[in-house]
């Protein structure tokens, strides 16, 4: 039996509840926290977790704690579980789904030994097609890997990457869902502008991004292998990418992800 406290029932906390609860984890044993106590009997009635109001009295002999909180608010968490972590007869992991905030600092605010992990998440974990990377601190075992990771399976995909990576992740995997979202309000409004109704412009753009995605993922072709089976030679997708091309949307992505790569670096370094 694995006892699971989710600090924070916000989005991604509501989230990892729900894909655990349909992964068979038995509700009784996940405790979640929230301020609001309207919100946290709306999430009992939901998935027939635990509620609490209280962040250390959910982290009592729990396995696992995952704080789903915002980075701003990870090291005062911290701060207020540790002694409850401290005193539990079993030994807790912890998972930050925050960004930002590196092993070394989280490690400075809690007992030395105390096992951290840390995970960058994506929103699709929200329909359980998320992407989330686990990096283990330094007092985390193997064993402990696997178990958060498989937890975190129930919303999507895992893969465990050294924190080296972490900002190149977050540039590639944890915002890329909002690069995607603009690029589809943007060919909405060019099915629009073409004359479209939106209705029609924004089924035909989401069934199609869809499916694209489904194809990179159910073949595991290269992305360019596909991309030329759609381009015929003088063909009108070949216009269409040529203009793109030209149009730096290639370069534009390179720019953004670096970016993205380095405020997230900027974040741990405050952080």
């Amino acid at each position: 039996m694995t006892t699971i406290a989710i600090i924070g029932g916000g989005q991604i906390g509501e989230a990892l509840t729900s894909g655990l609860v349909a992964s068979g984890i038995n509700p009784i044993n996940i405790r979640v926290t929230n301020r609001n106590e309207e919100r946290g009997r709306a999430l009992k009635e939901r998935y027939g977790i635990t509620p609490e109001t209280d962040n250390t009295k959910a982290v009592e002999e729990a396995d696992v704690v995952f704080l789903c909180v915002k980075p701003k608010g990870i090291l005062s968490v911290l701060a207020e579980i540790a002694p409850t972590l401290d005193s539990n007869n079993i030994q807790s992991v912890v998972v930050s789904m925050a960004a930002g905030i590196n092993l070394a600092t989280m490690e400075e605010h809690v007992s030395a030994g105390l096992p951290i992990v840390r995970v960058m998440p994506n929103t699709p974990m929200l329909v359980r097609k998320g992407m989330s990377t686990v990096t283990g601190g330094r007092f985390v075992t193997t064993e402990q890997v696997e178990l958060v990771s498989r937890l975190l399976g129930a919303v999507g995909e895992v893969l465990v990457v050294p924190e080296s990576d972490i900002d190149a992740v977050t540039a590639v995997a944890g915002s890329s869902p909002a690069y995607l979202f603009l690029f589809a309000e943007a060919l909405i409004d060019a099915g629009v502008s073409l004359g479209l109704t939106r209705a029609a412009a924004k089924e035909l753009a989401v069934t199609s991004l869809h499916g694209a995605a489904t194809m990179l993922k159910e073949t595991g072709e290269e992305p360019a292998v596909l991309k030329a089976g759609v381009s015929s030679p003088a063909g009108t997708t070949v216009a269409a990418l040529r203009e793109l091309e030209e149009s730096g949307l290639r370069g534009a992505l390179f720019r953004a992800t670096q970016k993205c790569a380095d405020r997230s670096a900027e974040m741990g370094a405050a952080g």
